[in-house]
This record gives C-alpha cells, sequence and structure tokens, in this order.
C-alpha cells in the first residue's frame, strides 16, 4: 500500500520574527556598497537569539557571495568566512549566535533552498528574512521564512522541504530608538522644512494610514465572513483605536476648522489675485515696448 496509514503534518517551529533597525541599516550599507544600480542581491548572516518560537534577530554580517542569473545552480558562499566571523563575534559578545541570512531578493529565488541548506548547518531552526531595497507601497520591508518537511503523499515520493512565510516584525527597545533618532539627525538636516518636506512627509504618512485601515477591514470581514477565528485581543485593540479618535462633532472644533480653512483659503485666493495682476502689467509693458520698437522701426 503506497498511501501512508498515518501522515504527520510539518511542524513549524518558528512562529515570529522580529528584526531591529540595526539590522535594516547594515543590510541597506551592505547593498549600496556591493549592488547599487544592479540586479544582483547581497546575502549575509543574521544574528540574534530565539526563544518560545521567536527568533529575535539584533546583528548581521555580509557574507561573500556570488551567483549566476542564467543558471540559478551555480552559486558560491563563502562559508569557512562564516566560521571566521563568528569565531571572532564569540569574544566579543556570546549572547548572539547565528540564527539564519538575509537576502535583498526582492523575492525567493530558485536557489534559496540550497542556501538555506548551507546555514543550516550552523543552526538547525535556521530562518530566512527577505528585505526589499526598492518597496513599491508602504509596509513592511521584510518577509520572514522557514522551511518545513513537504508531507508526502505515497510512499515513493522523495524527501523535499518548502519554505513557508512566518510573520515578522520590526521592533527596536529604548537604545535604539535613540540611536536611530540621533543617526537621522545627523544624515538629515531638521531645521530645514520646506514645503516639498511637508508634503513628501503628508502624503507618507496618508498613505501609511490608508493601508492600515485598509489591512483593518479585511481582516474584520474576513472574521465577519467566518474565514478567521475571532481574537479578543485584535478587537480589543482595535476598540482602543477608536476610543482614542477625537469627537469631531463639537461645535468649537468645527468652528476652528472652518477659520482655519477660510484662512488658508483667503491667502491662496490673495496670492493667485497677486499673480493674476503681475502677470497682466508685464504683458501691458511687453505691448508697449513693442509698440516703442515699431514706431522707431518705421
Amino acid at each position: 500500500m503506497d498511501e501512508f496509514t498515518s501522515q504527520q503534518l510539518p511542524v513549524q517551529s518558528i512562529e515570529n520574527v522580529v528584526v531591529h533597525p540595526l539590522v535594516l541599516l547594515s543590510v541597506v550599507d551592505h547593498y549600496n556598497r556591493v549592488s547599487k544600480n544592479t540586479r544582483k542581491r547581497v546575502i549575509g548572516a543574521l544574528l540574534g537569539s530565539s526563544s518560545e518560537g521567536t527568533v529575535d534577530v539584533t546583528d548581521s554580517f555580509a557574507v561573500p557571495f556570488t551567483e549566476d542569473e542564467n543558471e540559478p545552480d551555480l552559486w558560491s558562499l563563502d562559508d569557512t568566512y562564516i566560521d571566521y566571523m563568528l569565531s571572532m563575534l564569540a569574544r566579543i559578545n556570546e549572547k548572539e549566535d547565528i540564527v539564519g541570512w538575509y537576502s535583498t531578493g526582492p523575492e525567493l529565488h530558485e536557489n534559496d533552498l540550497g542556501i538555506h541548506c548551507l546555514f543550516k548547518e550552523f543552526v538547525s531552526d535556521s530562518v530566512l528574512v527577505i528585505i526589499d531595497m526598492q518597496p513599491k507601497e508602504f509596509g513592511m520591508p521584510t518577509k520572514a521564512y522557514c522551511d518545513i518537511a513537504k508531507v508526502k503523499k505515497n510512499i515513493t515520493e522523495i524527501d523535499q522541504r518548502v519554505f513557508v512565510h512566518v510573520p515578522s516584525e520590526i521592533a527596536a527597545d529604548e537604545l535604539e530608538e535613540i540611536g536611530v533618532k540621533h543617526l537621522f539627525r545627523n544624515v538629515m538636516d531638521t531645521t530645514i522644512d520646506t514645503l516639498e518636506t511637508k508634503v513628501t512627509g503628508r502624503l507618507a504618512a496618508l498613505k501609511g494610514l490608508e493601508a492600515r485601515l485598509k489591512e483593518i477591514l479585511e481582516y474584520l470581514d474576513l472574521v465577519i465572513d467566518d474565514k478567521l477565528p475571532l481574537n479578543h485581543e485584535i478587537l480589543n485593540n482595535l476598540q482602543d483605536v477608536f476610543n482614542l479618535l477625537p469627537n469631531l462633532i463639537v461645535p468649537d472644533l468645527l468652528k476652528a476648522f472652518a477659520v482655519k480653512t477660510n484662512d488658508q483659503m483667503h491667502v491662496i485666493y490673495l496670492s493667485s489675485l497677486i499673480r493674476s495682476v503681475i502677470a497682466l502689467h508685464n504683458m501691458i509693458i511687453n505691448k508697449e515696448h513693442e509698440k516703442a520698437e515699431d514706431a522707431a522701426g518705421s
């Protein structure tokens, strides 16, 4: 009998991946130094810790890697360099160990399973984090995966492992938040505030808000249609969000919005009026100059 009498579903040991800002900054630096303005991707090792199904990625380092774009099976990764780096890092911080690897993707490649098997020699429960360097929409720039054994339908099938998606998030402790703020303060001159930066910031914030609201709406629709189980923790958080929303029906608040809008529209109207008067004045001057030149020529 070819069919298995009892099949065990594959067990996924990794349930969540937490990526820290230092990892993102290191990957961006690696990509800009090696593969910027090219179609090549970069690969590196992820460092951190794993506990109760959660992988906490706190650091990373680049790994020499080459691959043939036309032949996915032709790739080279220096595993001796990984051994050397781990031995050096063990002298500095024994709490951090290799937990997986990263790729700038932006999607999974055919040879990723082979690379993943190589990293599994360093850690059995290895995780792959794909970091998109050029995201086309607002949202998480990271996608996390782990590998599981594919369930065999009959005994003649060959053992095979496949990637499954793992929820990921970006988190930072207090010290990391302070460091990131100081970094952006040095990179960007906060004293320069132009109309372009204001509009860009507002647009990015509105697009991010729209994406979050759509995600909430899709989740609630799935719960209503009984396609997802009811999660009271999520609903309580949503209720807290709604409770914190301001009451926009207050007459004083409506009046304040109307006054503010009228003041802004008044300034815009005056600016348009002044621009039109100046343009008309310049046109009259040009006509007078043309008449004077015609009279002088005749």
